[in-house]
């Protein structure tokens, strides 16, 4: 039974829709904002669902598969189509409700709010090979992390800001450390993503898909590549939090989910089951967010 819940709350990708949701309140605890209205976090928990699911769209009428995910949708195909029938209604519904709500704040965005949040969806799009169907950045290889990265950091970063735009009127205080918030989180969500490809490595392989595993190899990947992009993520990290002038303390509860990315990728060296890298290597992007709004609350108990 246990098992049976585990497997529905992960490979139904809740979880996934969890975090991007998570990932967001960290950004507005980080930039001191107002949290963004329950229909927004609704809209975004339903399309990180509806959009992750949607890779495994055509595993309900493929035949019997060794891995567990995808067998899991092949034996839950009726479930999974009615599910995502209900998502896209709630989409809709929460979209129309902030355009009802919101619309003149909405169109009157400035043009860089706009080159920022049409970007986003362009990139997620791209990366199925929606827009257009020939071109799928999820079969560039290397490209690939680099692209589930700017999705998700754009996602949890740039949209929560307009929100605040949108509803308040707030807008951040200094907008050039925006740049290295993003970055760090660009970064983090990045390594995430190779990650995951150690996990795909025999599929990519067999594809001839030049992903970083493929390329290097994992030892390589792991110290030439995993490393020197959390080092990057790191030093935004310490960038971001000099502007915003987090004390040591602070900074430290920030630093966690960096080593502990670390470390979990240096464990992965070993085979893990599938499972593993939905509940730890997810489960560390859920620790970024924990630790993000931790180190805020007590940054506010301590002054």
């Amino acid at each position: 039974m246990l098992s049976r819940i585990i497997q529905f709350i992960f490979f139904a990708n809740y979880f996934v829709g969890f975090l991007a949701v998570a990932l967001s309140v960290e950004t507005v605890f980080q930039l001191s904002l107002p949290l963004a209205s329950p229909a927004y976090y609704i809209l975004l928990f339903a399309a990180t669902v509806l959009y992750y699911t949607y890779a495994y769209s055509g595993a309900a009428t493929s035949p019997a598969s060794q891995n567990p995910r995808t067998e899991w949708y092949r034996t839950h195909r009726s479930f999974t189509r009615l599910t995502q029938i209900v998502f896209l209604c709630i989409c809709i519904l929460s979209a129309g409700f902030l355009l009802y709500q919101y619309l003149p704040s909405i169109l009157s965005l400035p043009i860089y709010y706009w080159i920022l949040l049409v970007s986003i969806p362009i990139a997620a799009l791209l990366y199925y090979g929606l827009l257009p169907s020939s071109f799928n950045l999820r079969n560039t290889g290397w490209l690939k992390a680099f692209v589930i990265g700017f999705v998700w950091a754009g996602s949890v970063n740039f949209i929560p800001v307009t929100m605040a735009h949108i509803q308040y009127g707030v807008e951040v205080a200094q907008p050039d450390f925006m740049l290295w918030l993003f970055l760090k989180n660009w970064m983090f969500c990045t390594v995430n993503a190779i990650m995951f490809d150690i996990k795909d490595y025999e599929d990519d392989s067999n594809r001839q898909l030049k992903t970083f595993v493929v390329r290097f190899g994992l030892y390589q990947t792991i110290f030439f590549v995993i490393i020197p992009l959390l080092l990057v993520g790191i030093i935004s990290l310490l960038i971001f939090t000099h502007f915003k002038n987090f004390s040591a303390v602070v900074i430290g509860i920030n630093l966690i989910p960096f080593l502990s990315l670390l470390y979990v990728a240096y464990a992965l060296q070993q085979p893990k089951k599938i499972l593993y890298y939905l509940i730890v290597i997810d489960g560390l992007l859920l620790l970024k967010a924990i630790c993000g709004i931790a180190g805020i609350m007590l940054l506010r108990t301590l002054s």
